[in-house]
């Protein structure tokens, strides 16, 4: 077990690496913590909450919304959670999302942490203290800012899941490289899925940098005012499909990244669109998607990063170098309409 502190200007986040489930109970008092997890993975690792308070709730971005958030208040309210409740969240992106924000919510904050047992919570879902719901088709549109107290990473969850799922965390792995790290770019094309699956070594070392690079950037812009929209990379497609088709949130964030790549060409003269396409194809990510334009664009005009008439679009220089680019709304129209040929199967 390793652990590394991130100290935030109000706040703390301890960092537990290749560490134990059982630990939990040396971080934090077991007769005033509630565990919060999703119920697929209660059902598999049951033994390890047997003597733990829990509330089970429905993992999958279709369920992270209001009625969903009002039943597990409801349910701590009940258990007689107070201001002193440690809420502690088990299971992937959606579970992170729900434990941070109720925690925020619930008597004006209470402390949380998390435990995730998926790749995509992990290396992104569970870093950096945004925590929101979904208002019907609109991706984390009501939320907040606040940083866990700690993050468990216990690798034991992994074993059990699914190796979509693992597909589904690496779309955040290649976007970090894309963005921020071009040597990891090119470790990634040098090894593949199946070895990160079979050598816990190589694993352990690629989640360690993954979070090192989201928190680096996360400490320097906790609160998204600049460098941090770079993570928003794909994202701003990514989210605009990820509901409307119902897309695993990897998959709809690889679509993202391939159309970005192909605008990034347009505007950037960026030239390595063939090599990031080839690198999700190699971890079993999708490339291409039918895309109507215009109902596209008519939800990225919706989205948080919308000023006016403009649009913040991370855009590349090269792999490893983005940048935010301001891209009027009628451009990026255009670009789109330009993309959905481009993006057909």
């Amino acid at each position: 077990m390793r652990k590394k502190n991130f100290q935030f200007k109000e706040s703390n986040c301890i960092i537990y690496f290749n560490d134990s489930f059982s630990h939990l109970e040396k971080i934090t008092d077991k007769s005033n913590t509630i565990l919060l997890i999703d119920k697929t993975v209660s059902k598999k690792y049951a033994k390890l909450f047997k003597d733990w308070k829990i509330i089970l709730c429905e993992g999958g971005d279709a369920n992270k919304n209001q009625t969903a958030v009002n039943s597990i208040i409801t349910q701590l309210i009940k258990m007689g959670a107070n201001r002193q409740t440690f809420l502690i969240g088990i299971g992937g992106g959606v579970v992170t999302d729900f434990t941070g924000f109720i925690a925020g919510i619930y008597m004006r904050g209470i402390r949380f942490g998390f435990v995730p047992t998926t790749l995509l919570a992990m290396v992104d879902a569970a870093l950096g203290g945004k925590n929101g719901i979904n208002s019907g088709l609109y991706k984390n549109m009501i939320g907040l800012t606040s940083q866990p107290s700690f993050i468990l990473y216990d690798k034991n969850f992994l074993t059990s899941l699914p190796k979509k799922e693992w597909v589904n965390g690496f779309a955040e792995i290649i976007k970090h490289a894309c963005i921020r790290d071009r040597h990891l770019f090119k470790y990634l094309e040098k090894n593949s899925l199946d070895v990160f699956r079979k050598n816990p070594v190589k694993l352990d070392r690629l989640i360690v940098r993954n979070v090192n690079l989201k928190m680096k950037i996360v400490l320097e812009d906790p609160l998204e005012k600049n460098i941090r929209k770079l993570l928003n990379f794909g994202h701003t497609l990514g989210h605009a499909i990820e509901n409307k088709n119902k897309l695993p949130h990897g998959h709809a964030i690889s679509i993202g990244m391939v159309a970005a790549a192909r605008l990034s060409c347009n505007i950037l003269n960026f030239g390595e669109t063939e090599r990031i396409i080839l690198l999700l194809k190699k971890y079993g990510l999708p490339v291409r998607k039918k895309l109507d334009a215009e109902k596209v664009f008519a939800m990225m005009q919706s989205d948080k990063k919308t000023l006016g008439n403009t649009i913040d679009y991370i855009l590349l220089k090269k792999i490893g170098q983005a940048e935010i680019r301001n891209v009027p709304m009628p451009q990026l129209l255009t670009e789109l309409q330009k993309l959905s040929n481009a993006v057909h199967p």
